[in-house]
Parts: structure tokens; C-alpha cells; sequence
């Protein structure tokens, strides 16, 4: 008994999933309050706090610069309607089967997989992905805060050519004539040069090189310092490296506690970015040029014919795939600190509708600016508007340093940013966490708070790259093979795993233990989904994504080929764990092949809910057997 205790075994440990824990014990640990249902893993505090954590982590920077171009692209407000589609058969299923998972057997993404040993390593791979993502997303949070800096400025540095710019800074294409010079050779004369000889320029020897305006030109020269390659790295931007420093002393502070203190956080940041955006609608429809804008995002000039294009419904199952961060792990990890009787279907509903509802109020708020900027330059709409980086940190923060009072807007614009990018990179590192924490539980469970600090340091660290010259580079590298199809891969293998192996009928039984039974009726659209629709749409998807796949680029400059060949590597080390893993488990199962083959398809003894005292008959007496007694624990399963 003494060397059972000495190791951390009690006769409570051994027969009971919840083991008995003092009032003592529960204050002694941070992460554990007094009215928590599991005194091992914990619980959100409240109801209130878990929806505005998915929220925050839903919605992101993607609902504001991407889902507006991409509704601007492809025929304005036609593309609501394969957007609208996509979310009822590929996002809203996948969301409440992540969700439901997680919330099941209260584990992170990859300890989940004990209900299918032989896809555990689609969960080492969300894993992999949401660390890959929380390196450059960290630092796109950098930029926003370096621009947050710069805006308690007037006038605003990029809005005009100052003393840090050069003769490539104009709002206007510089012109040269081609002359013949007396040895027959080309030579180009600027036109002013020209004028002031009385001369003229015939119209075919006119030549014109397009200049930067002061916002990109700001953005390649101040902000990023950008090299001209990938293989020209330069120095370390230091204001950049101390403002991603700040991000991770921000993001380390609020997960410290881990639920117990980003619950609380969430109040505040998936809650502002709602107050600036209609603050920024209000003030944008007042502008002199606003429904212009309006109706290239959603209005009269919406061009139904565009829905017979292939790349509109892909590009609206893509939106709705990484908007709702499906297949990332982090659904799976905050779901797994609910009480398991919340309702989770009720939940997924609110959140993919309040994260759609948010994209399309975004757009709004963006093109009613964007659409003044192009009255004041006297421009269409399509020339000032831009997809991702190109959109919020050179067009919009043009569009905010013409209006009045212009550092209010940018303060609370990028103000926004960051708490949007916070919020998702809470859940991001709390992937991480969560799946060392099941890996090791009795090890780590009085120190999350010292793994989350050494977490957020290691990445800091290994995010240093991101903040050099070419750091814009490694961002939109890691962006285009980790943030990508890898998600298509992970989420047609879960939802295939799920349905198919572990069986769609089984699983509905799961979540009816969790809220309670329901009506045939009820489950026939999710059946259909989660067997047929979601899983065809993901092939589709995916295949469509591979064939039309181009090497990426930064603007117009081109990743060299060894770029290219590290971009693969890193895709290769998430997706490779998925076949190993599977071989390991079938190499340690017993019996012949058919048997191997059939153990590691079946959940594992240990599989099912958490606590004990939600084990009804379906789990209690499992892996109840004469001749070995194997203990229900999560944690461990030790045979008696």
C-alpha cells in the first residue's frame, strides 16, 4: 500500500475514474475550481465563458480580410449562396462532431482517438498543424501590434511620402519616354526631363513604371523591412521581434491558469471586436462614396452566373472549412472541459451561426471604407480592394488615414485585430497543452501553468524567423503547406474514422448519452452528412485543391525551388504520423493479421466517458472479463 501511495496509486485511483480529491487539493490546483465535475481535468467555469472562447476561436483574421475579398471576388452577394451550402453539409456536421467528440470522453485530439487506435495519429497531426499555425499567426498578432504603435501618430506615418520613404513612393505611375541615344541604344528619359526642354513624347515611345502607394510601401519598407527573396534573409526586425515578444506575454498570461483564466479574458476580446466593427459600419456608411463599396460587396452588381464556376463552390467550402477551424484540434480541446451533459448540439448551431452571421457583417464594415477610398483616389472599387495581408495592412489602413480624426480608427481597427488574433491563438495553444496534459496527467497536472510559459517561449523562439527580412516569406510559406489541404486530409479521415469504423450509429448513441435521446427524425440529416455529403465534399474538395495547386508567391516574387522543397517537408512531417502510427498499432497488436487488423478498428478498453459515474451500461462493465480485470480509467488501464 505504501509503495502503491508512494507512486501516486490508491485503492480510490485504481477503482474509480473521478478519484476522491480534498477541498484542499482542488484550491491547491488553479486549474481545478471547488464546483468542477471533474477534479482532474477541470471544467469551463460557466456556460458563458465556453461559447465566447469557441467564438473567439472561430471567429478570426480570417472573417475580416478574407471572406469580404473572397464575397467581392465571386460574384458578391451570389457567393452567400454556395457559402450558405457549404456550412449546412460540410461545416455545422464537422463542427458538432468535433465538439461532440471531445465533450464525450473529455480528452484533446489525439487521446479522442482511442475510440479508433488506428487513426491516433489524425490527432498528432491536428496537433502539428495548430503548432505550425501558432508560430506565424503569433506573428501576424505582431504586426497588428507594431501597426497599433504606430497609429498614436497625426498625421498617420503611411499616409503620405515622409522623410522614411524613397522615390518608389508615389500614388502615381512615373512615366519615360524611350529615346534613341546616337549609338542606336535604348535610353530612357524621364518625361518631366523632357517637358522642361520643350520637347515632346510620341504616345508609342511613352513607357510607365508603376510606384507604391505610402501604405504598401510603408508596409514593405518600415514595417517588414522586406528583402527581395526568400533566400535573402537579412537582419532580425527588432520592433517586430519585440512585438511578437509581447504577443507570447500576452497569449502566456491569459492561459497561466489555463480555462480558469482565458475564460475570463474571452469577456473582453471575443466581445470587443463586435463593438469596433460597428463603430467602423457606422462610420463608414457616412462616407461620401460608401454605397459604392457596398454594392461591389453585396449589392446590385451581384453576377449569379459565377455560381457555374467550380472554383466559387470550393472556394466557399475552403472559407467555411478554415473559418470555423475544423480538423485543427482545437474544437476537440475546448469542448473536452465541458461538463458532460452540456448540450453541444445547441451550442454548435450558436457558434457556426454567430461565426457566419460575423463574416458577413465584416464585409460591410470593410467595403463601406473601401468604397470612399476609391472616391477620394477617383478609382473603381476593384483597384483599391486586396486579399489577405494586402487588404488589412495597406488597403484598409490607407482607406482609415483619410478620414477625420484618422488614429482613432486605426487604434481601434488593429486594436481589433489583435484581440481577434488572440482569441484564436488561446485555442491554438491550448491544443497543445491539452494533449501533453492527457499524455501525462499525473506529471503535469500541478504544472500546466510552467508548460504553457515553456511552450509559449519555445515558439517565440522559433517564430524569430518570421521577424527577419524575409520573414513575410516563412509566413506565407507555412500559411500555403501547413494551414492548407492538410486540414481537407485530417478532416475526411475523421469524419470517415467516425462514421465508418467506429460507426455513425454509435456515435449518435454517444451523444444522446450527453443530451439526451432524440427522435429518428432528428438524425437523419446528420446521418446523411456525416456518411455521405460531408465525406464526397471533402474528396471533392481536396482533389480539386491538389489539381489546381500552384507553387505560392508573395506578390510577384517567386520562392525559390529549395522554399518550395521546405514547404513540402513540412507537410510531409504533419501527414506522416497518420501511416505510422497505424503501422505501430498493428505491429503491437496481437493475433494474425485479421485480428491485428480488427483490434486496432475497435475502441480500446479504456474508451468512454471520463467519470464513472457517466459509464451507463454501454461502458460500465467494458473489458470486464474472468480471467483479466482491466480498471476503467481514462488515464491508465492497469490490469488487476
Amino acid at each position: 500500500m505504501r509503495k502503491m501511495r508512494k507512486y501516486g496509486f490508491n485503492i480510490s485511483d485504481l477503482v474509480f475514474k473521478n478519484p476522491a480529491v480534498s477541498d484542499e487539493e482542488k484550491n491547491a490546483d488553479p486549474h481545478i475550481g471547488s464546483g468542477d465535475e471533474n477534479a482532474d481535468r477541470g471544467n469551463w467555469n460557466s456556460k458563458k465563458e465556453y461559447l465566447l472562447s469557441m467564438i473567439g476561436y472561430a471567429v478570426g483574421l480570417g472573417n475580416v480580410w478574407r471572406f469580404p475579398y473572397l464575397t467581392y471576388k465571386h460574384g458578391g452577394g451570389a457567393f452567400l449562396i454556395p457559402y450558405v451550402i457549404m456550412l449546412s453539409v460540410a461545416g455545422l456536421p464537422l463542427f458538432f462532431m468535433e465538439s461532440s467528440l471531445g465533450q464525450f470522453c473529455s480528452q484533446g485530439p489525439i487521446n479522442v482517438w482511442k475510440a479508433v487506435p488506428i487513426f491516433q495519429g489524425v490527432g498528432i497531426t491536428m496537433m502539428l498543424v495548430s503548432t505550425f499555425v501558432s508560430i506565424y499567426y503569433n506573428v501576424i498578432i505582431a504586426y497588428s501590434i507594431y501597426y497599433l504603435f504606430a497609429s498614436f501618430q497625426e498625421p498617420l506615418p503611411w499616409s503620405d511620402c515622409s522623410n522614411w520613404s524613397d522615390m518608389n513612393c508615389n500614388i502615381t505611375a512615373r512615366e519615360y519616354c524611350n529615346m534613341t541615344a546616337y549609338n542606336g541604344s535604348l535610353m530612357a528619359v524621364n518625361t518631366s526631363m523632357i517637358a522642361d526642354g520643350n520637347q515632346s513624347c510620341l504616345e508609342e515611345f511613352l513607357a510607365s513604371v508603376p510606384l507604391q502607394s505610402p501604405s504598401e510601401r510603408y508596409w514593405d519598407v518600415v514595417a517588414l523591412q522586406r528583402t527581395s527573396s526568400m533566400d535573402e534573409t537579412g537582419p532580425v526586425v527588432w520592433h517586430l521581434a519585440l512585438c511578437l515578444l509581447l504577443g507570447w506575454i500576452l497569449i502566456a498570461a491569459a492561459l497561466f491558469k489555463g480555462i480558469k483564466s482565458s475564460g475570463k479574458v474571452v469577456y473582453f476580446t471575443a466581445t470587443f471586436p463586435y463593438a469596433v466593427l460597428l463603430i467602423l459600419l457606422i462610420r463608414g456608411v457616412t462616407l461620401e462614396g460608401a454605397r459604392n463599396g457596398i454594392e461591389y460587396y453585396i449589392g446590385s452588381q451581384s453576377n449569379l452566373t459565377k455560381l457555374s464556376e467550380a472554383e466559387v463552390w470550393k472556394d466557399a467550402a475552403t472559407q467555411i472549412f478554415f473559418s470555423l477551424s475544423i480538423a485543427w484540434g482545437g474544437l476537440t480541446a475546448l469542448a473536452s472541459y465541458n461538463k458532460f451533459h452540456n448540450n453541444c448540439y445547441k451550442d454548435s448551431i450558436i457558434v457556426c451561426i454567430t461565426n457566419c452571421s460575423t463574416s458577413i457583417f465584416a464585409g460591410f464594415a470593410i467595403f463601406s471604407i473601401l468604397g470612399h477610398m476609391a472616391h477620394v483616389y477617383g478609382k473603381p472599387v476593384s483597384e483599391v480592394a486586396q486579399a489577405g495581408f494586402g487588404l488589412a495592412f495597406i488597403a484598409y489602413p490607407d482607406a482609415l488615414s483619410k478620414l477625420p480624426i484618422s488614429p482613432l480608427w486605426s487604434i481601434l481597427f488593429f486594436f481589433m485585430l489583435i484581440t481577434l488574433g488572440l482569441d484564436s491563438q488561446f485555442a491554438g495553444i491550448e491544443v497543445i497543452t491539452t494533449c501533453l496534459q492527457d499524455a501525462y496527467p499525473k506529471v503535469l497536472k500541478a504544472k500546466r501553468g510552467l508548460i504553457t510559459v515553456l511552450i509559449c517561449i519555445v515558439l517565440f523562439l522559433l517564430g524569430l524567423p518570421c521577424v527577419t527580412g524575409a520573414g513575410i516569406y516563412w509566413v506565407n510559406l507555412i500559411d500555403t503547406f501547413c494551414a492548407g489541404w492538410i486540414l481537407l486530409v485530417a478532416g475526411l479521415l475523421e469524419v470517415f474514422g467516425l462514421s465508418c469504423i467506429y460507426g455513425g450509429n454509435r456515435f449518435i448513441k454517444d451523444i444522446e448519452m450527453m443530451i439526451g435521446t432524440k427522435h429518428a427524425l432528428f438524425w437523419i440529416w446528420w446521418r446523411a452528412c456525416w456518411f455521405f455529403i460531408t465525406p464526397v465534399v471533402l474528396l471533392v474538395i481536396l482533389g480539386w485543391s491538389l489539381y489546381t495547386f500552384t507553387a505560392p508567391t508573395y506578390g510577384s516574387v517567386e520562392y525559390p525551388q529549395w522554399g518550395i522543397a521546405l514547404g513540402w517537408c513540412m507537410t510531409v512531417f504533419c501527414l506522416v504520423w497518420i501511416p505510422i502510427v497505424a503501422v505501430w498499432k498493428l505491429v503491437k497488436a496481437s493475433g494474425n493479421p485479421w485480428q491485428r487488423l480488427k483490434s486496432v478498428c475497435s475502441p480500446t478498453k479504456d474508451w468512454g466517458p471520463y467519470l464513472e459515474c457517466h459509464r451507463n451500461e454501454r461502458y460500465g462493465q467494458a473489458g470486464m472479463n474472468d480471467a483479466n480485470v482491466y480498471v476503467i480509467s481514462n488515464k491508465n488501464s492497469t490490469r488487476l
